[in-house]
């Protein structure tokens, strides 16, 4: 194992480095080297190895029942210390001689403590130690003990800042693995919803959750999953986005193919459709697959509001989101290529206002598009007290100036505003960013070649996004007319007592969510 190679080479270094003051034990040869020995003090030195120049780990030797030596372990920082004095080590220095000779039993009838679990190997001990664990190593026993009496500072549950909502739960995720999971148990009890854990990081060890509802997923999609995070090797995981790219089909994709959320009702939701949610210690947000193109651009609150209200929302999405990818692509072809389409008026408009501008208008276009992203960024970047200042407040002094100066004209200004404007639109922050990104080759090709420029473009959009898939799941899944039953919760969002069946996603599943005759109304005997 990985912890008993370190544990070696720290030992051969301290055998070379050896003062005469700590005579080193010798290491026998073993079938399984890695398992605790009865010598406590060989356990001890072999611990203290491994946490060489580790001052935040505490030792403390005891007499269990004033004969027995036993040693605890733990990570100040961590472990609640407090607790670990008051109920674990004092009940054990009490005991008298006659309920020492089995110290599991001991532990058992005595130790008011917590998730107390025995450990037969070093690899398991470091384990326990770094997720806060107190540890007890006892001379003669092969075998330890993990106490979890554990404390460390954690966020509180807030509101998401990323997801802001008018209706719905203001709960979101913290960066607690444990606390997570409980607010997805606290919405869905069933037993159904099995949480599988692993760990992934040769340094951080980080600690994953695989959650699904048994008897709802398609049991090869979780199998695949399992296999794609089991496939990692990387030194460490610091957010669950090192975890996505790592999984997800096509990396150079500008889309993305998981949801990343930190509302553990959209969680929910999405357990209960079929899906596999990825829960990442260290991090709010979860990632959620497979997913399709039009489940990242809808909104938790479509489903909270009445469902002609989510509809109208739901349309406006929809053309602000084409309005934030080809507005000024199509401005600069028309401007550059077709100036025949624009009424005369306007046009004697428009080439009044660029006379003093000394660009064409792709350039121009350029321009504005990159100031704009750049005054986002910074606003984003900035603390919130002014952050939001700068950015309105820049954007309207930069624009004022530039128009001014005669660097750029004012219907350009007022394109990139409405662009600007449009992709707020999007709920999601990273497929915002995927349309910001596609926003910049349309301008070209609508500066080069004119409004045919633009339609290869949004072709080779739409050629892409049908050749994606999300762990086998079409990218564009839904929209195709062999499903016209899903439209319900694509184009418009249903009613709920019509929607009944979930998304077919890979295999087999639970097609239906409720019973068919859920729809509204008086019952029957009461409208006499």
């Amino acid at each position: 194992m990985n912890e008993f190679l370190i544990l070696k080479k720290l030992i051969h270094r301290s055998k070379t480095k050896q003062n005469g003051k700590i005579p080193q034990p010798q290491i026998e040869e073993q079938p399984q080297p890695h398992r605790l020995y009865s010598d406590l003090r060989e356990n001890e030195l072999r611990f203290r190895l491994l946490y060489d120049n580790c001052s935040d780990v505490v030792y403390r030797s005891v007499l269990i029942g004033g004969k027995k030596q036993a040693i605890f372990m733990y990570i100040d920082g961590l472990a609640d210390d407090v607790g670990v004095e008051q109920h674990v080590i004092t009940p054990l220095m009490q005991q008298d001689d006659g309920e020492i000779h089995d110290i599991g039993r001991l532990i058992e009838r005595k130790v008011p403590a917590t998730q107390a679990k025995e450990f037969t190997s070093f690899a398991k001990g470091i384990e326990f130690l770094s997720n806060g664990y107190t540890i007890l190593l006892v001379e003669g026993w092969t075998a330890g003990y993990g106490f979890g009496l554990v404390k460390w500072e954690k966020r509180a549950i807030e509101e998401p800042s990323a997801e802001v909502g008018i209706r719905g739960p203001r709960e979101g995720f913290t960066e607690t693995l444990r606390t997570n999971t409980s607010q997805i148990r606290r919405i869905i009890k069933s037993p159904q919803l099995k949480m599988e854990s692993m760990r992934i990081g040769t340094y951080t060890q980080t600690n994953l959750v695989l959650a699904y509802i048994e008897g709802l997923v398609d049991k090869t999609l979780v199998e695949e999953i399992r296999n794609r995070l089991k496939r990692i090797r990387i030194d460490g995981i610091l957010e669950s986005g090192y975890i996505e790219e790592m999984i997800e089909d096509r990396p150079y994709s500008p889309f993305p193919q998981l949801l990343s959320t930190e509302r553990p009702d959209v969680v929910s939701g999405s357990l209960l459709e079929g899906r596999v949610a990825i829960l990442t210690e260290g991090t709010p947000f979860v990632l959620v697959a497979p997913v399709t193109f039009f489940s990242l651009i809808q909104s938790q609150e479509d489903y909270y509001q009445r469902s002609m209200i989510s509809t109208v929302i739901r349309w406006l999405r929809y053309l602000f989101i084409l309005i934030s990818l080809l507005l000024p692509s199509l401005y600069v072809a028309v401007l550059t290529f077709h100036q025949e389409m624009v009424p005369g008026a306007l046009l004697v408009s428009m080439a009044s206002s660029r006379e003093q501008v000394p660009f064409p208008a792709l350039i121009e276009a350029l321009i504005m598009e990159v100031t704009f992203e750049a005054l986002r960024e910074a606003g984003v970047r900035l603390p919130k007290q002014v952050g939001a200042a700068v950015s309105i407040v820049g954007a309207l002094v930069i624009g004022q100036a530039a128009v001014q100066a005669g660097l750029v004209s004012a219907p350009m200004v007022i394109v990139v505003a409405i662009t600007g404007i449009s992709s707020f639109m999007i709920p999601r922050y990273i497929t915002g960013i995927a349309v910001r990104l596609l926003r910049f080759p349309l301008i070209f090709l609508g500066g080069s070649l004119g409004l045919v420029g633009v339609m290869m473009g949004i072709i080779a959009i739409v050629l892409h996004m049908l050749s994606l898939r999300s762990f086998g799941v079409p990218y564009l899944s839904g929209a195709g007319i062999p499903n016209p039953s899903e439209w319900k919760d694509i184009l418009i969002r249903g009613h709920w007592w019509k929607m009944n069946t979930r998304p077919h996603f890979t295999g087999r599943y639970d097609k239906y969510r409720q019973t068919a005759d859920q729809k509204p109304g008086p019952a029957r005997g009461d409208d006499k």
